[in-house]
């Protein structure tokens, strides 16, 4: 069998073939439409051929790294063999281990709980939570907002020169925002980690879907990614890089498969001997299903050709903030500035909207699914509107009624398997709800803004 399907067409990648590209959603004022998915940055739809994969797998389940029988063999295989297309993928060095976790938060928590003692962290306060939020066992500088790239390494540089006592030090950066998409300097950021004496981990949950990411080049010592972010749809994720920290620390989970041998000592205790492969950091049955689906993902990109996927993104970018920019009413928002490179991630707030109202009136009434709230970046989100950090607001819970400000933002996003009518049809709805008005009225239910079901309104 083999370990993947026949490969994609290079001159065939825009855009992928991606599950769901043809459901139909009912509209509120009538009748149905094909769905627009423009939210992946929360959850990337699966590519066909990933699925295709899966499925040819899936009749040869079986527990890896424990049978002798030809199926668990099999597994086996095909899960080490994943291990190194992902290795491939990032263009890990060859010390490099690649450990498979459940998601980019538990690849950040992992590394959290191997940091050595003393160790110092330096985040920016424009992180996801899943990089903001794990280091509470260390000593944590959280760094403000820059607004340029520039500023960004700046403000590293300095606040890693004052670092006192000088120990071991640790910095975690985006690759690419959740919230707006563009893209962080990483490679200058490493440049000015490394020169101080510490280390940096990269979260590329934004940025491996979109651009193609390389350890090596970067020279970050290690990366973090989600599987369901990379059109894998399985609940996997992957934390690869340096392996000395993680083979000195204590199993992340304490099990079978992260244990060599165990016996029992003359005093009734237990023995632990640990593997120091990335299988110390594994314990338990594997989902070797979601693994397999992200070497699956990362091999349909790299046939597909990343930089042909990149370029047609740009041109879809490009014609996302062109379409909003022709709206006087909508402010996108940015950290660097209306050069600054992104990838197409894209958040943006309209005067006189609430920002749950408008994301409801894009999918009720043209089938299109975007997402609104905090994004869980509620520091990047407050900054980025001017809001005080006492004010309200949460990420995906409006306070506000329909029609009232809120402190929300509502964010489109897209890749490989976007077509062009969902961009186009993204760009008239905003247009039409702006000048002409929701045609239904809304309330809110349950922390959410949806549909008065029957109350149509006054147009």
């Amino acid at each position: 069998m083999s370990v993947f399907t026949a490969a994609i067409d290079p001159s065939v990648c825009a855009p992928l073939p991606v599950l769901g590209q043809d459901v139909t959603v009912p509209l509120v004022t009538g009748g149905e439409v094909t769905y627009a998915a423009l939210d992946y940055a929360a959850s990337a739809p699966a590519l066909q051929r990933v699925w295709d994969d899966v499925a040819a797998y899936a009749p040869y389940y079986g527990s890896v790294h424990r049978g002798a029988g030809y199926l668990s063999q099999l597994s086996t295989d095909l899960f080490e063999n994943s291990r190194r297309t992902v290795a491939e993928f990032l263009g890990c060095r060859a010390e490099d281990q690649v450990v498979f976790t459940r998601s980019t938060t538990d690849s950040l928590n992992l590394l959290a709980a191997a940091i050595p003692a003393g160790c110092q962290v330096f985040v920016y306060e424009t992180e996801h939570h899943a990089s903001l939020l794990p280091w509470r066992d260390a000593q944590v500088t959280y760094l403000n907002a820059p607004r340029t790239p520039g500023q960004a390494v700046e403000t590293l540089e300095r606040a890693l020169a004052d670092r006192d006592p000088y120990g071991p030090a640790l910095v975690c950066v985006t690759g690419a925002s959740n919230v707006t998409g563009e893209l962080w300097p990483v490679k200058e950021l490493a440049a000015a980690a490394h020169a101080h004496g510490a280390r940096i981990v990269l979260d590329a949950a934004q940025l491996a879907p979109h651009h193609p990411v390389d350890i090596a080049e970067l020279d970050v010592d290690w990366v973090a990614f989600s599987g369901h972010k990379l059109y894998a749809p399985f609940g996997s994720g992957v934390l690869a890089g340096r392996a000395d920290w993680l083979q000195a620390a204590e199993p992340y989970l304490a099990g079978g498969g992260a244990s060599r041998k165990v016996a029992r000592r003359a005093d009734g205790g237990v023995e632990v001997d640990w593997h120091t492969t990335a299988a110390r950091h594994e314990a338990g049955s594997p989902n070797v299903i979601g693994v397999y689906a992200i070497a699956s993902a990362c091999k349909a990109l790299t046939d597909a050709g990343f930089d042909s996927l990149v370029a047609r993104e740009q041109e879809l970018v490009g014609r996302v903030r062109a379409g909003l920019a022709e709206v006087p009413e909508v402010q996108v928002l940015s950290l660097f500035g209306d050069d600054a490179p992104r990838v197409g991630v894209i958040s943006f707030v309209v005067r006189g909207w609430n920002s749950s109202h408008f994301a409801a009136a894009l999918s009720a009434e043209y089938g299109i699914g975007v997402r609104d709230g905090l994004f869980c970046a509620h520091p990047l989100v407050r900054t980025l509107l001017g809001s005080d950090p006492q004010d309200p607001g949460e990420c995906g819970a409006p306070e506000a009624e329909p029609g009232e400000r809120s402190l929300n933002a509502i964010r489109v996003s897209f890749g490989a398997g976007t077509p062009d009518e969902h961009i186009d049809r993204f760009l008239r709805a905003v247009t039409e709800l702006v000048r002409e008005g929701a045609q239904w009225k809304y309330r809110t239910e349950d922390g959410r803004c949806v549909p008065d079901r029957g109350t149509a309104a006054q147009v």
